[in-house]
């Protein structure tokens, strides 16, 4: 097959844009290295929906910013992912940090963001009684949200397989042939480890490695500089620490240290900001968790380290033109000199708010590149997720087990993850294939014990479900077997 679009990367930017252009008559494929979705800088960040005054007034990155913002509550609706609207709050500890809250609020206000106030210190501790004595005021921005990123993603990608996307994992690109200029038009030939794949138009949404594919296309020459940053979890008993996403005021690497709740019931805590070697080095180190605890202990001063549950890094991308000065807006484009070439690259925060806008935003590149751009009238918009059973009232429990006895057996206790939800995500259309795509989906593995009961039991379950042996299944795809060989 020719594909009218080709995809590369299925991170939350490169789903939403497949998932936009699946409201036209469109043959697209959506091309992802890993074994699942969301396994790059999209399953490892903050989650918050940003409300849209950092970005500077006039760029790319604070239109979109707001816009993907808005969008979010109906978007959550549609594809049925968590998604809370709690408001945000960047605090000042100093009359110089009031004075930036000011900056900040002026800019929210040319960026169109709703929702906005400078608090003084009594209105503050109202809010977040948490929060340290020492704060004298803070900028509220009610529009802000949180979302689980991957769930996200997952949702997004799910609609567009629905819709007729065809979705290629473990395909990771080596090489882009452009058209032939001799045969008019042309296509794209984008040649993975499995097959080549030829296209009309290519996207380019690859995240880290976007330079990389831009340099295969002969696009446009910019460098990714990954910028990793370490975060640590506490238990959902440290849910009543912070009401809002509580933010310290920026500096030149970013939005600093935050205390978030998450939409699962957690506290998140991250993250820091530093060079990294490597575009895949997610390792945390002691220096960067005492770093993490260090800084946000000027936001809440009592936050108990005992409850610490997980910790994790995730890797930024930030684009640097070839002279290594920062490019500070999103690349978005039609490259000048590759006709119907798109790059997506350098979408670092908040790109995951502006992932809807994104997709809206490369939909009109597309139709100006040539490709005609026909309404599909058979769009399905609505996407039908696995029904918590934890969060269901004790009436539906007991009609959820009537309809699926698996509802019945608790697979994950930390989190009350039953077998049924299990199944779900593994036979769903974009399928967990690992232990890490089955905890994306459920949260199976994610409390407090971290897998330690369940994993056995969710090894098994993905076995039956896949018809693979139990010795086949890993914990994140590639030689990461949970089991060597049978004792018995």
């Amino acid at each position: 097959m020719i594909y009218d679009i080709a995809i590369i990367g299925a991170g939350i930017v490169g789903a939403s844009i497949a998932r936009e252009l699946s409201k036209y008559k469109l043959n697209i494929c959506l091309i992802e290295k890993a074994d699942d979705v969301s396994c790059g800088t999209s399953k490892a960040n903050s989650g918050i929906v940003h409300a849209g005054y950092d970005p500077e007034p006039g760029t790319l990155m604070a239109k979109l910013n707001v816009q993907g913002n808005a969008m979010y509550p109906q978007w959550a609706e549609e594809l049925h992912f968590d998604y809370k609207k709690i408001g945000s709050l960047v605090i000042a500890f100093s009359e110089a940090d009031m004075a930036h809250i000011k900056k900040l609020y002026d800019r929210g206000i040319k960026n169109g963001v709703p929702g906005m106030k400078i608090l003084n210190h009594d209105e503050l501790l109202a809010m977040e009684p948490n929060v340290n004595e020492e704060a004298c005021g803070a900028l509220l921005a009610e529009s802000a949200g949180i979302v689980s990123p991957y769930q996200a993603t997952w949702a997004i990608a799910e609609n567009a397989v629905q819709n007729g996307v065809k979705l290629f994992t473990e395909s990771e690109v080596h090489g882009i042939t452009r058209p032939d200029a001799s045969k008019g038009d042309g296509n794209w030939t984008i040649h993975t480890g499995n097959s080549d794949i030829e296209a009309r138009c290519v996207i380019n949404a690859a995240g880290l490695f976007a330079d990389k594919i831009s340099a295969m296309a002969g696009a446009r020459a910019f460098t990714i500089k990954p910028r990793r940053g370490e975060y640590f979890l506490l238990d959902s008993n440290c849910a009543s620490l912070a009401n809002h996403t509580l933010f310290q005021p920026p500096d030149e690497l970013g939005k600093g240290v935050l205390v978030t709740p998450t939409v699962d019931g957690n506290i998140l805590v991250g993250p820091t900001a530093g060079a990294s070697n490597t575009k895949d080095d997610t390792s945390t180190t002691r220096d960067g968790q005492d770093l993490v605890f260090e800084k946000s202990s000027k936001t809440l001063t009592d936050i108990p380290r005992r409850n610490i549950i997980n910790s994790f890094a995730g890797i930024r991308a930030i684009a640097m033109n070839e002279d290594g000065s920062p490019i500070n807006d999103f690349i978005i484009e039609e490259d000048a000199n590759a006709k119907r070439f798109i790059n997506v690259a350098g979408i670092c925060s908040p790109g995951l708010t502006a992932a809807p806008a994104i997709g809206v935003y490369v939909a009109e590149l597309v139709e100006k590149a040539g490709i005609k751009l026909e309404r599909n009238k058979d769009f399905i918009a609505v996407r039908k997720g696995i029904e918590s059973f934890k969060n269901a009232t004790k009436e539906r429990k007991e009609q959820l087990i009537e309809e699926n006895p698996l509802y019945g057996r608790i697979i994950c206790r930390c989190e009350m993850i039953t077998e049924a939800e299990i199944v779900q995500a593994v036979r769903s259309p974009v399928g967990a294939k690992d232990l890490d795509g089955v905890k994306r989906r459920t949260r199976a593995g994610m409390g407090r014990c971290q897998g330690g009961f369940c994993s056995p039991r969710v090894t098994e379950i993905i076995s039956r479900e896949r018809g693979i042996p139990m010795t086949s299944v890993t914990k994140n795809g590639g030689c990461s077997y949970i089991l060597n060989s049978k004792t018995r």
